[in-house]
């Protein structure tokens, strides 16, 4: 079966009138906007595929059905019309084009002149469901899609076009020009820290009607989160640190400067290890470096595999204990020794917090390790002073703040905090999600692509790579122009394939 296009177009010019009347007839004059609105969006739904329908038989007809030469000099003859579905975002749309067959040897060349994936459904329908995979459930993102555009897709299959889109994500990056050092501030940032995601097990276990006292459906693995971005040197005062974080008249509290805020900032995941973590952030840092950066620095909290990872991966950088951990401990041994509704808790950590950033860790954890000697303290206050006279101690070396702050580097790792809680928590750990780590990881890439800002020219990319691997042969013309936008430093060779179609220069 095939369509005729001149019945196709009246169809569509029927439709038009239809929609005319309805937005100016008599029951428009008495209707809700609400009601006009949805019933409207639904007929431009339909009109667009009677619109997309036609697009696909005026190419179909205007390919050649003379022998077919492919790349590799064989020539297939004409045999038929073959019908494929094309499923977008106004439905699904069937249609035929000419196939070419010899010898077991068969080709539809519209596909490639169309730039066709191996499945049916569209690149604008994959990018929807994609992005808003990329922040909600699978099953809401179905039931979105559902809902508005009566596109029924399963969470099944929402979880294969992300497996499959996902797949040229390590390529897209590798191959992206770094930002210009004019759009670069002077201090190159690199963070890093982990957080759990809840996994599916391997092994099953027996079903229980009610758990045991510490046991769980699942377990955690952990992804480790990166980042690296730069910043203008900000200078200030250990006083000025304390008072902004204990002023609690918000009007009091300036706004970071715009040039201070983090620039170009790129966030990656991985569940394959810290290793594999910091060898790729090793890989983003590199083409960042130059002239224009003047100090280099590593913000982490106390994992000691992380430090020394970090250390040997980066030897030029300056390794800083994120100052937020040290001061969360602060309180904790406050709230330990005062208790937390005493009126001396803020009092007596804001004076603790003033001479860490002054340089007297010492004098914090001699007087720590003093007062757990005190018969008089409780087990667990002992408990808490030596553990944190510990952690201050071993991590002495990256807990120079006031060095620091007079460079103007930054000392807290909120922009990785953030990461952990926004790009992994908010997403992985929703209620009752299990997660596979193949699925993880590709649902990362693309998390990755939409926060970096890169979903646009990751997606171009996406298409001009599938297009190489299917066909052999470089984008369509008609395409070129926005792959030429995605990377000017490509070099893209106009063809037109088979079909009698005009190129666009």
């Amino acid at each position: 079966m095939t369509f005729n296009s001149e019945n196709i177009i009246q169809e569509i010019r029927a439709e038009f009138e239809i929609v005319l009347e309805f937005v100016t007839g008599a029951e428009a004059q008495i209707a809700t906007a609400d009601r006009i609105e949805r019933r409207l969006f639904r007929r431009l739904l339909d009109l667009g595929a009677k619109l997309l329908l036609l697009f696909f038989v005026i190419r179909a007809q205007n390919c050649s059905r003379e022998p077919f030469q492919k790349e590799d000099g064989q020539t297939l003859p004409y045999h038929d019309e073959r019908k494929r579905t094309y499923f977008s975002i106004f439905g699904k749309i069937p249609f035929w084009r000419p196939y070419f067959y010899k010898s077991e040897v068969g080709e539809a060349p519209l596909d490639a002149d169309l730039s066709l994936g191996t499945d049916r459904y569209s690149d604008f329908l994959r990018e929807m469901s994609e992005y808003l995979a990329v922040y909600v459930a699978y099953s809401k993102d179905a039931d979105l899609l559902d809902r508005f555009f009566d596109l029924p897709l399963s969470t099944r299959v929402i979880q294969q076009i992300i497996d499959a889109d996902a797949e040229d994500v390590e390529a897209f990056y590798l191959q992206k020009s770094p930002p210009s050092p004019t759009e670069e501030e002077e201090i190159l940032v690199i963070q890093a820290d982990g957080k759990g995601v809840p996994m599916v097990l391997e092994t099953p276990a027996e079903p229980q009607v009610r758990l045991g006292k510490g046991k769980k459906h699942g377990r955690k693995k952990e992804a480790i989160v990166t980042t690296v971005y730069t910043t203008a040197c900000a200078p200030r005062t250990p006083q000025q640190v304390v008072d902004s974080l204990f002023c609690q008249d918000s009007d009091l509290q300036e706004a970071p400067p715009e040039h201070s805020r983090p620039q170009n900032k790129h966030i990656w995941a991985t569940l394959d290890g810290k290793d594999a973590a910091l060898d790729r952030l090793a890989k983003q840092v590199a083409p960042r470096q130059g002239n224009h950066i003047q100090h280099q620095v590593a913000l982490c909290d106390g994992c000691e595999a992380l430090q020394s990872r970090i250390e040997d991966r980066f030897p030029g950088f300056h390794l800083v204990l994120d100052f937020i951990h040290p001061n969360e401990d602060l309180w904790e041994v406050a709230n330990s020794l005062l208790g937390e509704t005493n009126e001396q808790r803020e009092e007596w950590v804001a004076e603790k917090t003033l001479q860490m950033l002054s340089g007297k860790t010492e004098q914090i954890i001699s007087e720590f390790r003093r007062l757990a000697e005190d018969s008089a303290r409780s087990a667990t206050q002992r408990e808490k002073l030596t553990k944190t006279a510990n952690y201050f101690e071993r991590n002495l070396p990256y807990m120079d703040y006031q060095t620091y702050l007079a460079k103007g580097w930054p000392i807290a790792s909120g922009v990785i905090e953030g990461a952990c809680r926004h790009f992994v928590k908010d997403r992985f750990e929703l209620s009752g999600m299990r997660w596979t780590q193949e699925g993880t990881e590709n649902l990362l890439r693309l998390r990755a692509v939409a926060e970096n800002d890169d979903w646009d020219a990751y997606h171009d990319f996406r298409k001009h790579q599938r297009h190489t691997r299917l066909y052999d042969t470089p984008f369509p013309a008609q395409d070129a122009l926005e792959v030429l936008a995605m990377d000017p430093s490509l070099v893209i060779v106009p063809t037109q394939g088979s079909c009698q179609y005009p190129l666009v220069a």
